[in-house]
Parts: structure tokens; sequence; C-alpha cells
């Protein structure tokens, strides 16, 4: 839970940085909003995850794959809110978004790897 926030940190700091010193055209204005909703996800389902560990570790898989289906599932509503809403520069938050779940999504399979490692 505390890798997620550092991670979130560290990236808040680069887009930070990016914006004010430049204006990135690659950069979305409600960058800030999609890193708080990463962050939001991330630390529901790490502890979504932890309660199905701690009270039946031979359903580790199975709650996994249900914390994958529930990000994109979230995922995917959030973009549609905001599709639906209109927001101008919707190429560039779509991109945007999808980057970051694909940087959130490697960086959980990493923690994961690196905590299985640890297990055996």
């Amino acid at each position: 839970m505390i890798r997620s926030t550092v991670f979130t940190i560290v990236l808040a700091i680069v887009f930070f940085t990016a914006e004010h010193y430049t204006q990135p055209a690659w950069l979305h204005p409600s960058w800030r909003v999609i890193l708080l909703f990463f962050l939001s996800v991330s630390l529901l389902l790490h502890r979504l995850m932890q309660t199905g560990f701690e009270n039946n570790r031979e359903k580790f898989v199975q709650m996994y794959m249900a914390s994958i289906v529930a990000r994109l599932l979230l995922s995917v509503l959030f973009v549609g809110f905001y599709i639906y809403r209109k927001v101008p520069g919707i190429k560039v938050f779509v991109v945007d978004f999808l980057v970051l779940y694909i940087c959130y999504t490697g960086f959980e399979i990493y923690s994961l790897n690196r905590n299985l490692r640890r297990d055996l």
C-alpha cells in the first residue's frame, strides 16, 4: 500500500515538473484526477486482495482475477464518464489514461512478483 502511494507521488512529481516548466501537448489538464483515480483504485484493490489473502490463501488467484476485472470495469466507467461529459482534449485524456493504466498494471505485477518470490 505504501509502495502504491510512493509510486503515485513520484508520477505526480514528474507530471508537475513537466507541466510547470513546459506546456507539453501530451499532458491533459486533468492529470491530477487521473492519478487520484488510480491511487484510489490501487488502495481499494490492495485492501481487497489483503482481506482475501488473510481469510483463505487458496483463493488468491480468484481474488487477483477479481481485482483485475474490478480495475478494468472501474476504468471503463471512469473514461466513459469523461467522454459523456465531453471534456475538451478527450484524445489526450484517453492516451494519458491508458499510459497510466499500463504503468500501474506493470507496477502491480512487479510488486506481486516481488512479494511472491519472497514467500517461496
